[in-house]
């Protein structure tokens, strides 16, 4: 896999003005990073402002090639009375070509479960899309040496729903006590933990299919340490929270993927 995926999770930030601001500074480096793989999680009814003016300057050829965009939650099921939810085929029709699933605050804040998180995974790949499947532990978890048991948990309910990889399946280990907090997982404790999931993976699913999988770190990432956690071994990628707000600190952080071995 030689293209590091760079995704931004943008949370619940960037109005339309801004979000304009970011796409126009991004393009205006278009020839620095047309080898990178970049994407960004934005609010649903930023998806249709993001597709528009990506359009407008890289023309429909020139969309989801380096550059992708997709929302930060959908649901599994194509439509119905699901008040609140976002139907995949919509995001879809907005160019999302990505879709985060089970991130660490929709587990903490909306309720979100193993099962729950797993089943929108799948349903991104139904739609078209590739999933982000978030997974990481609390810092009981960390501190209680139970990192390993909060792993293979969450991965358990996306290995009884899904028999394979999907091709552009990305998984994020997000240790929920590096985020935000300013503490950072050091690049060892990245790499054991992609380990470990890059293991279960080929339990799971074989030599094969494990490979196809890209393990993305996201905890704290900024453009200081992204290049030594992208040069650990099974680190593919990375997860910027805050970092990737601003096109120059998210694009420092692309230009370290490139640079890393």
């Amino acid at each position: 896999m030689a293209k590091k995926l760079i995704a931004g999770n943008w949370k619940m930030f960037k109005n339309v003005g801004e979000t304009v601001a970011f796409l126009k500074a991004v393009h205006e480096r278009k020839a620095e990073f047309e080898a990178a793989e970049l994407a960004v999680f934005a609010q649903a009814p930023l998806l249709p402002v993001i597709q528009a003016e990506w359009v407008k300057w890289a023309g429909k050829e020139g969309v989801a090639t380096w550059f992708s965009w997709g929302p930060q939650n959908i649901y599994w099921e194509d439509k119905g009375a699901f008040t609140g939810e976002l139907a995949p085929g919509l995001a879809r029709e907005f160019g999302s070509t990505f879709a985060l699933a089970g991130h660490s605050e929709r587990r903490q804040f909306f309720g979100e479960t193993n099962e729950s998180a797993a089943r929108r995974a799948v349903a991104a790949h139904a739609n078209g899309m590739k999933a982000i499947f978030c997974v990481g532990e609390q810092l009981a978890d960390r501190d209680g040496g139970r990192t390993n048991d909060v792993l293979r948990e969450q991965l358990a309910a996306l290995f009884k729903i899904c028999d394979k990889a999907h091709c552009g399946f990305s998984i994020a280990y997000e240790p929920v006590w590096a985020i935000g907090t300013g503490r950072t997982a050091t690049s060892a404790q990245a790499q054991e933990a992609h380990a470990f999931i890059r293991a279960e993976l080929v339990k799971a699913w074989g030599d094969g299919e494990a490979a196809k999988v890209r393990l993305l770190y996201g905890g704290s990432v900024k453009p200081d340490n992204a290049k030594e956690l992208l040069s650990q071994k099974d680190v593919d990628g990375v997860l910027v929270g805050g970092a990737s707000l601003e096109a120059a600190s998210f694009l420092a952080i692309a230009a370290a993927g490139q640079n890393a071995t």
